[in-house]
């Protein structure tokens, strides 16, 4: 392996891949002494075993070699940098300028990586299967305010296995948590100045090492949650960033990979490549970083996670000459052993050379579907017809052939709430210090007036995101929620909150919407219920019927009208989009209401049936 550090039976073996370095020294602390040992060139590797180490040793490097900022080698030994096998660190990171500025030793500045052995031996099996219902979180606003959670364990993975928070993810139906990233990050350089932190985790340092902040009890404690969630039926994706990381631009600090590794970074006309808007691009065509990323991933595989979400991960499958669906990585994650039944589960865009990938990633695969979105919020909000709604609804099969591998979802972490998406038609994100600047701008949302006018303002609202979370649940493919949007979860119209660790992205246990989390249970329920919503193949006219209210079959005009009748095995979805009331003829049969108790619809509603009829 390119990087190691690992028991022996006198001590510890250490080795660290550094082509260019001229000489590397491991670190070693004991309180604040440190203990240096000149690491044996060996080729592009440097090496040695040290006697007495044990678990639990904290050490970094230092390396020396050429410092040339523009090809993007930042080579100083006065900076402790942290390894790639790190799997523990014993604190956070700490944004300081002094960690970017040559010359300055960092080693009271930088976390000690924690010396543990690998986990080997086969995986725990997978939990989870495509078509199940995800739910994103960000572990620390999910679990703080929780009540019920011991105040020692809110804010940290080991919150996600107490019982009052398995008996919400059961009550929505959840089959598995998404976690945003708990491994290690650092804040941007930018936010300090403001009084802001990263609260998302976007901006990891290297690719394993777990958060201390949410994963106190490191590797142990990530094991355990997981071992109670699969228990409780729920699997677990980690959402994982190896696109870039937090060294950032040429005014970034050297952490780890820039001082020891800078062929970890792509370059592209002399300079820093930035496909990610981050500042750097992680090279993942150079076979070291196959390597390391594929370690990461059987690391956390061995620790019993189900699968993976990849941040922008058309870098993933980027070389010089631009995207591949058959690049190396990608070929290595279909094939590899260990990874083998993972789910994998790719965010299909980011901003550099043919950025947007939807469709294009090799089965079996599954890929955020931004379409899903953007259709479904622009048909509630009037400006899309039923056909595209129903191309959505059957698996958008327009871009996924053969079997779906789409994600549906109408809301993320990165972007507005369900419910902000029905309360306001621009951003709001002026607390995070950009102007207003940063943030998506279309949002396909609408406002219904402002909170507190009238309280029919916000039954409008909570109508319209039980509307489209009926649209979700009821989608075929595989469904995503994130946190509190089957809640009611507001963030005051900030639709870009990965700077806010505060009031406005925590989810209030206490302000729960109990009707709209009445009708998630429902749908959940129902989804659950229903395989035919599961499946990943097209359907046939033998599975659904789409009917117009009167119950006669479309007709090519009916589909760029706004009302639409669906029949799904045992489960019937009527819509009504238009501005005026609508009567629909139900089916023979006897049918229960799950949202919505009567034929008729009044404007802007759907309704839910589900009959006797075997799926």
């Amino acid at each position: 392996m390119k990087y190691s550090a690992g028991l022996t039976a006198q001590g510890a073996a250490f080795a660290l891949w550094s082509p260019r370095a001229t000489s590397v020294e491991l670190c070693l602390f004991e309180g604040t002494e440190e203990r240096r040992i000149a690491l044996i060139r060996d080729g592009e590797m440097w090496r040695s075993e040290v006697a007495g180490v044990t678990v639990g040793a904290r050490y970094g490097y230092r390396v020396d070699g050429p410092f040339v900022p523009a090809s993007g080698a930042f080579f100083d030994p006065s900076k402790l940098l942290v390894p790639a096998e790190a799997q523990e660190l014993d604190r956070p990171y700490r944004y300081d300028p002094r960690l970017g500025e040559r010359g300055i030793d960092t080693a009271a500045l930088v976390p000690k990586a924690v010396l543990a052995d690998p986990l080997e031996g086969p995986p725990p099996a997978v939990v989870f299967a495509p078509g199940g219902v995800i739910y994103e979180i960000n572990v620390r606003a999910f679990t703080l305010l929780n009540p019920e959670v011991p105040d020692a364990a809110r804010g940290t993975v080991a919150a996600l296995a107490h019982p009052s928070v398995l008996a919400h993810l059961h009550m929505l139906g959840v089959t598995a948590l998404e976690l945003m990233p708990v491994t290690a990050w650092i804040d941007e350089r930018n936010l300090s100045p403001l009084g802001l932190g990263n609260a998302w985790g976007y901006n990891p340092v290297t690719f394993r090492a777990l958060n201390p902040r949410l994963c106190p009890g490191g590797v142990a404690e990530l094991r355990a949650t997981i071992e109670a969630l699969h228990a409780a039926g729920i699997g677990v994706i980690l959402d994982l960033v190896f696109n870039h990381t937090g060294e950032s631009d040429l005014g970034g600090p050297t952490l780890s990979y820039r001082g020891y590794a800078p062929e970890t970074y792509r370059m592209a006309g002399g300079h820093l490549a930035n496909d990610t808007g981050c500042g750097n691009t992680v090279d993942c065509a150079h076979p070291a970083v196959i390597e390391d990323v594929l370690e990461s991933l059987r690391h956390f595989a061995r620790c019993g996670v189900d699968g993976f979400r990849f941040d922008l991960a058309p870098v993933l499958g980027r070389d010089a000459q631009g995207f591949r669906a058959d690049a190396p990585l990608l070929q290595a994650l279909e094939g590899d052993p260990v990874l083998a039944d993972r789910v994998m589960i790719m965010e299909p865009w980011d901003i550099g050379p043919g950025g947007y990938q939807l469709g294009r990633f090799a089965p079996p695969s599954l890929e955020w579907n931004d379409r899903f979105r953007d259709d479904v919020r622009r048909f509630w909000k009037g400006e899309a017809s039923v056909g595209e709604l129903a191309t959505r609804l059957a698996g958008s099969f327009d871009i996924f052939r053969g079997e779906t591998r789409s994600v549906n979802f109408v809301a993320a972490h990165d972007g507005f709430t369900l419910w902000d998406t029905t309360a306001y038609a621009e951003k709001h994100n002026h607390a995070n210090g950009e102007d207003n600047r940063d943030g998506h701008n279309e949002n396909h949302s609408w406002n219904h007036g402002h909170e507190g006018e009238r309280a029919d303002l916000v039954e409008r609202r909570r109508a319209d995101v039980i509307a489209m979370l009926a649209l979700t649940y009821l989608s075929r493919g595989t469904v995503m929620l994130t946190m509190g949007d089957a809640s009611g979860r507001a963030q005051s119209g900030n639709n870009n909150a990965y700077c806010q660790d505060n009031a406005l992205t925590w989810f209030d246990w206490a302000a729960r919407d109990p009707a709209i989390e009445a009708a998630a249970h429902a749908l959940g329920a129902l989804r659950q219920a229903v395989g035919k919503l599961r499946d990943a193949g097209e359907l046939s006219t033998a599975d659904v019927a789409w009917h117009r209210p009167d119950g006669a079959p479309m007709c090519d005009a009916d589909w760029a009208g706004q009302m639409l009748m669906m029949r799904l095995g045992p489960v019937l979805l009527c819509i009504n989009r238009s501005d005026g009331p609508v009567i629909f003829q139900l089916p023979d049969g006897d049918w229960t209401s799950i949202l919505g108790a009567s034929p008729e619809l009044a404007p802007h509603t759907l309704h839910v049936f589900q009959g006797q009829r075997d799926d």
